[in-house]
């Protein structure tokens, strides 16, 4: 059992009742889970029998006085932030498993959306989950470890990954890297570059995501 216990504001279903899916909102770096909440109305009108949560990171930012982190970034390094992810991962899932059987749905019926360090979070966790996610969306992020990947893969869920070509936080050029280690091992991927996006999600980005999880919640009724 996690030390840590997640928890953040919640959303939905807009129609009310009991869902029949649920997705789950990973914030970035200094940032707390109502931060992407915001998003859940928006997703909400397409996605109206969804609950949403947006969960705080486990650890307070070591860069700032204020906000979450899922791993710091005090050093850099590959090797550090890999050991961060992989330190992380294991509350998240929890976190999953447990929303899961609070909602009383199927794996299958999850879905992950990710901002920078919860792209991260969700790349990694993901294809580690016994069941496949119906989807997951990453903005603005990388895939932590590549080289792990093959050895460590459990299920394929189709991935779109969303990046700005103008973001000077995570490089553009990231995107491209994880399609590739993704797709290597076997993964579906599709890609969206946004001409002039720093790091940020704008509305056509956020139009593809409502089109990917919607698709993938269909594929796994």
């Amino acid at each position: 059992m996690s030390l840590f216990e997640l928890d953040g504001p919640r959303f939905g279903p807009a129609a009310g009742g009991a869902p029949d899916s649920l997705v789950v909102l990973l914030h970035g770096l200094g940032a707390d889970g109502n931060d992407l909440i915001e998003l859940a109305p928006i997703l909400g009108q397409h996605l109206p029998h969804t609950a949403f949560v947006s969960p705080n990171a486990p650890f307070p930012c070591d860069m700032a006085p204020y906000g979450r982190q899922w791993f710091s970034l005090q050093d850099r390094s590959q090797s550090m932030i890999l050991a961060g992810v992989r330190a992380a991962a294991p509350i998240l899932d929890s976190f999953l498993d447990a929303e899961l059987a609070r909602l009383g749905l199927a794996g299958g019926r999850l879905a992950l959306l990710g901002f920078s360090q919860g792209t991260m979070m969700s790349l990694h966790v993901a294809p580690r989950r016994e069941t496949a996610c119906a989807a997951v969306v990453g903005f603005s992020g990388a895939l932590v470890g590549a080289d792990q990947l093959a050895a460590e893969i459990r299920s394929k869920p189709p991935v779109l990954l969303i990046h700005g070509d103008a973001d000077p936080v995570v490089p553009f050029q990231a995107m491209e890297a994880a399609r590739q280690a993704l797709s290597s091992a076997g993964i579906p991927v599709a890609t969206e570059r946004r001409p002039g996006l720093p790091h940020s999600i704008d509305q056509p980005g956020l139009v593809r995501a409502i089109a990917h999880l919607t698709a993938g919640f269909a594929a796994k009724p």
